[in-house]
């Protein structure tokens, strides 16, 4: 696996391949890698003969109060992941390369639909740093395919909003989330969790199951479903920010529908959790 930083020899390495009419793949990152993140390079492996991944932590995506000066930053590591995971091309920019006159008065991109429900309400402005960064490194490699983590699921829908209005030709996958197995969604977020808290944080899961086990039983009354959970929660000692029942492109949904997205936020001492899951996959 090759290893570059500056937008000029990514170009390089992708016109060549280009050349040799190879279909790649990008699997964006911003590092800390962990199983999860693997899970991405392999099902790029299978979509592309050329696959690519970036490890950047976008400080456009953080808000003044988030964790972006203490984010662990482990290229190295993630290096050796990445090769191991059959990862072609590695990108790892500086944020200088990336936003070279500055983040003040830098152009975004904004995605209404998404931008102030759920995520977007308790993270106000995440969404736009998200779909800035994401609109760049598609710009930048141009692949055929680009695949994002269901964990990350309202994240997802803003790519795919982005890339169907902006009329982009690429792909965009989902791949299931990666789980422990006690059911916590892997994340980087989950190494600040003190041990008592980490046994704890499965119950997240747990919540996301038994709501999703109401509704096959055929419940129908959403609000007090997901306040008898977050109640639950509550009494667990998570401090939930929501938990919401929604329609796949996370509308309000109605009881006469048979798909249902069921997502959560909440935090276990210092650290904010999130998860989701459709009531199809199961």
């Amino acid at each position: 696996m090759k290893t570059v930083h500056s937008i000029a020899e990514l170009r390089a390495q992708l016109d060549a391949w280009r050349r040799e009419g190879a279909r790649i793949a990008l699997t964006p990152t911003m590092g800390n890698l962990h199983r999860g993140h693997l899970r991405l390079v392999e099902a790029a492996r299978a979509r592309a003969e050329r696959v690519v991944a970036s490890v950047f932590v976008n400080p456009l995506q953080f808000g003044p109060n988030e964790d972006f000066d203490r984010y662990p930053r482990t290229l190295a590591a993630d290096a050796a992941h990445l090769a191991s995971a059959g990862c072609d091309l590695l990108f790892a920019p500086s944020v200088a390369e990336m936003y070279p006159r500055g983040r003040d008065g830098f152009t975004t991109i904004s995605v209404p639909r998404y931008a102030d429900v759920l995520e977007g309400h308790f993270r106000p402005g995440h969404f736009d740093g998200v779909a800035t960064v994401v609109n760049i490194l598609l710009n930048l490699v141009t692949p055929d395919v680009a695949l994002f983590g269901e964990k990350d699921y309202q994240q997802l829908l803003v790519i795919r909003q982005m890339v169907e209005d902006l009329h982009l030709p690429i792909e965009i996958v989902g791949v299931p989330t990666e789980r422990e197995p006690d059911g916590l969604a892997l994340s980087s977020r989950n190494q600040y969790l003190q041990p008592q808290e980490r046994a704890q944080a499965a119950q997240l899961y747990a919540g996301l199951r038994r709501i999703a086990d109401a509704l096959r039983r055929g419940e129908r009354d959403f609000a007090a479903l997901c306040a008898r959970e977050t109640a639950a929660l509550e009494a667990a000692g998570f401090r939930p920010q929501y938990v919401t029942v929604r329609r796949p492109d996370l509308s309000e949904p109605v009881a006469a529908d048979r798909d249902f997205r069921i997502l959560l936020a909440a935090f276990l001492g210092n650290t904010r959790l999130i998860d989701n899951i459709g009531l199809l996959e199961l």
